[in-house]
């Protein structure tokens, strides 16, 4: 944690004691921030992913979860993969790769699998979870700095995060009463990143810090404990909830 007050001591925070959280993405990066913090506050984890052995280890570093072993962007993978579980009082679903790409080097499969992985797949999972979430629970979803200030490659990754801020509005009125929310982070030091910034990631990073008023870039923690706040507000729904830095504004 990189805060003054931990999580589980947070007044911000109410106990999630008895809850049960479910995480896509949960074996890394931003996923596997929201778990731990979520395990603090007494949650009862249930962590997805495709990557059997990296989400064993995420199980472990969070103190024991369960283990379901799914690719969001599969095609009928979203709709079975809570096929065993009981019930939910939260879904948090933070999978998704980044390709940013001008839009003339994108073949139709590149166009179909960034909606998949951004789009058609979180609302297939949703299909899935919402008859086993419990009124007053929630779904949170990943947008990203871009659909807000979009940069010059990165029009496919701006539109699927951008249908992903409409559809958090709209679903947050049909399901009722269970709350459905949305995080966009700006940039944050993930191994998403490491993978896409490649050797240059020390230089984008200090030119992005030196830009943003906050003066650093992001935490995987700093975007957890937005998503906390999501899943304990239980006066929060159809929500954007920007954790950038001030990126929108620079």
């Amino acid at each position: 944690m990189h805060s003054d007050i931990p999580v589980e001591t947070h007044p911000l925070y109410q106990s999630l004691s008895g809850q049960t959280v479910a995480i896509i993405g949960g074996s890394s990066g931003i996923g596997l921030a929201v778990a731990a913090q979520a395990k603090c506050l007494g949650a009862d984890l249930i962590l997805v992913a495709r990557d059997a052995e990296k989400l064993r280890n995420a199980a472990a570093s969070v103190g024991g979860a369960t283990q379901i072993v799914a690719d969001i962007s599969a095609t009928a993978a979203p709709l079975s993969m809570f096929r065993d579980v009981a019930s939910l009082d939260h879904l948090v679903i933070t999978a998704g790769t980044a390709r940013l790409l001008p839009l003339k080097e994108h073949g139709a499969d590149d166009l179909h699998g960034v909606m998949a992985e951004r789009l058609v797949g979180p609302l297939l999972a949703i299909q899935a979870a919402a008859p086993l979430l419990r009124p007053g629970g929630s779904i949170t979803l990943t947008s990203a700095q871009l659909s807000s200030r979009p940069i010059g490659i990165g029009a496919v990754m701006a539109a699927a995060v951008a249908a992903v801020e409409a559809i958090t509005r709209a679903l947050a009125l049909e399901l009722a009463p269970v709350r459905v929310n949305a995080i966009a982070p700006g940039m944050i030091d993930t191994p998403l990143l490491d993978h896409l910034l490649g050797d240059n990631k020390s230089q984008v990073f200090d030119g992005t810090a030196a830009s943003l008023p906050t003066r650093r870039v992001g935490l995987p923690e700093d975007v957890a404990q937005a998503v906390l706040l999501l899943l304990t507000n239980g006066f929060i729904t159809g929500e954007i909830l920007h954790v950038d830095g001030g990126g929108r504004w620079v």
